[in-house]
């Protein structure tokens, strides 16, 4: 089954995991000491966001260290621009009514 990203990071503790493994590439069982659950319960997450291409895996030797694929995180941060950009208007015309009402 092909697994969409926004499914990945619906989880929060996929997100947790991602946010574990951008700061450097770890072990499943590096990950799973961060979390109160099975090492089984990590895997099955490591393995959704595996699926959807959020992170890889490099062997060295006989260690498996998953890391954030940057890249692909990009398509979340395009599908957010659109919102930033209204979020951004709205605060710009906060700002304007606040230094109108504090002329007042």
């Amino acid at each position: 089954m092909r697994r969409d990203i926004f499914q990945a990071i619906a989880d929060p503790t996929r997100r947790a995991i991602i946010a574990l493994i951008a700061i450097q590439a770890m072990t499943p069982n590096a990950i799973a000491e961060h979390f109160d659950t099975t090492r089984q319960a990590v895997s099955k997450h490591l393995r959704i966001l595996s699926e959807c291409e959020l992170i890889t895996q490099e062997h060295k030797g006989r260690e498996i260290y998953y890391q954030l694929e940057v890249d692909r995180m990009r398509e979340v941060d395009k599908w957010l621009e659109q919102f930033r950009k209204i979020w951004q208007g709205r605060f710009d015309n906060l700002d304007k009514l606040l230094a109108k009402m504090q002329k007042k």
